[in-house]
């Protein structure tokens, strides 16, 4: 993919800065800004455990939606069990079903945890760049108050979900980078498209469990390549890339965990945050054989520096 196949609307501009808090058209089109009130119909059945689907009261992901997701107001949803914890936040496995007929789909249930208890720990490097409207919730984010670190989490939620939408329809458009489906954003909960064997609910692995090698570990590597080419062109670092959030899905690298995304070129940090997920990756796939004149880290920040616009 070349620089002019991006549209207009596509390419990184100096007057937009995609994570400002300014009304952006990821939360025009949806009503979920902040943590949904309780509502009585959120309460499980007391046989099954399932509770209504929450699709209703979300903002949705990109469209057209996938043939696989179900999206009839009918549907419940059932929890399976937790596939990961992390620092920041637990994925759960639900199965939405339309009760009585064959219509049904597993979700990965990514559920941000209570403010008193994340562990953002490197969270003001990531949110450098990111601006809210409103002073008073800037500076309570400034101050790590609990409302701020309310507002906080709710910005790892809204960053996460707007980038993988942008980063889905690059996917589906050019082919050249694989995020999972962005189902829904509800409050700090986002509900994803399951990676897997939809059979027995296995996760599909993430690269650090594997141990490709010769063909194999080479095309893996030109995957992330090009994946990271495009998310540059588009004006974003991973900000957290390592070998624990790509998974290996039917053969194909998947990313994962974007809360961290960075706009590189609003964020004064953001060639250093290119230079780290690069040189990560980069170890990784030396030390597992790839030659070093593929794998060496400056120059391909600087590609990417240069796809990203820095100087």
């Amino acid at each position: 993919m070349r620089d002019h196949e991006f549209s207009a609307r596509e390419r990184h501009t100096r007057g937009r800065r995609r994570f400002d808090d300014d009304e952006p058209q990821f939360l025009k089109r949806g009503r979920a800004r902040g943590p949904v009130p309780a509502d009585p119909s959120d309460e499980p059945d007391p046989d099954t455990g399932a509770v209504w689907s929450s699709w209703d009261d979300a903002l949705h992901g990109p469209q057209p939606h996938p043939a696989w997701l179900v999206t009839d107001l009918a549907a419940k949803d059932t929890e399976l069990g937790v596939l990961k914890t992390g620092k920041e936040a637990d994925v759960h496995l639900v199965r939405r079903a339309v009760p009585d007929s064959d219509s049904s789909c597993l979700l990965a249930a990514k559920r941000y945890r209570d403010p008193r208890h994340r562990l953002f720990h490197r969270d003001a490097g990531y949110l450098e760049g990111r601006r809210v409207r409103r002073s008073r919730e800037m500076r309570a984010m400034t101050g790590r108050t609990a409302f701020g670190r309310q507002m906080i989490a709710g910005q790892w939620a809204a960053a996460e979900f707007a980038a993988l939408a942008r980063l889905w329809e690059f996917g589906e458009r050019y082919g050249t980078v694989a995020v999972p489906y962005p189902v829904q954003l509800r409050g700090t909960e986002l509900m994803l498209e399951f990676l897997g064997d939809p059979d027995t609910g296995q996760a599909a692995p993430r690269l650090a469990e594997l141990r490709p090698a010769g063909a194999e570990l080479r095309g893996l590597w030109e995957q992330l390549v090009e994946a990271l080419m495009v998310l540059a062109r588009a004006g974003y670092a991973h900000g957290d890339l390592s070998p624990y959030n790509l998974l290996v899905h039917a053969g194909r690298l998947v990313l994962i965990d974007l809360p961290q995304v960075v706009d590189v070129v609003a964020n004064p940090q953001g060639r250093d945050f290119l230079a780290r997920d690069v040189r990560v990756v980069s170890t990784w796939f030396a030390a597992r054989g790839l030659p070093a004149d593929l794998t060496e880290p400056t120059a391909l920040t600087g590609r990417l520096a240069r796809e990203a616009g820095l100087r």
